[in-house]
């Protein structure tokens, strides 16, 4: 696991070409997801008004394939990085491999259903 914070030290300490990308990874999806993030707040809760806020006005933007794209990525980017640091988190604190095996195999479970499940509800309206 790396535990630096720049990409020179990142590279001295990384065992593996993978870890490195993850860590690249988390750098460049959590600057991704803000301003996603930040722009779907917009969009939803500043540039409507709460009583333009209904069941209706949310399927009618969400006949835009665009709309659908930008909240499936918002969707696909969270779960991706907030596994990713999960990952670390179990490394850290479950010893023993058999547990963490399992542990893992738990919450990759958890997280693949989240994601199909949020896909579907999403590209189903």
């Amino acid at each position: 696991m790396i535990r630096a914070r720049t990409f020179t030290d990142a590279r001295a300490q990384s065992h593996t070409n993978a870890e490195l990308n993850w860590w690249i990874f988390m750098r460049i999806s959590g600057l991704i997801l803000m301003f996603l993030i930040l722009g779907h707040i917009y969009m939803t809760f500043i540039q409507v008004s709460e009583s333009d806020a209904t069941f209706d006005a949310v399927v009618n933007k969400l006949a835009n394939p665009a709309w659908k794209f930008y909240d499936w990525l918002i969707l696909s980017l969270s779960l991706l990085h907030g596994a990713n640091g999960a990952r670390y988190s179990i490394e850290d604190y479950v010893r023993s491999r058999p547990n963490r095996a399992w542990v893992k195999g738990v919450f990759y479970t958890v997280v693949a259903l989240v994601f199909a499940f949020g896909t579907v509800g999403l590209f189903s309206i």
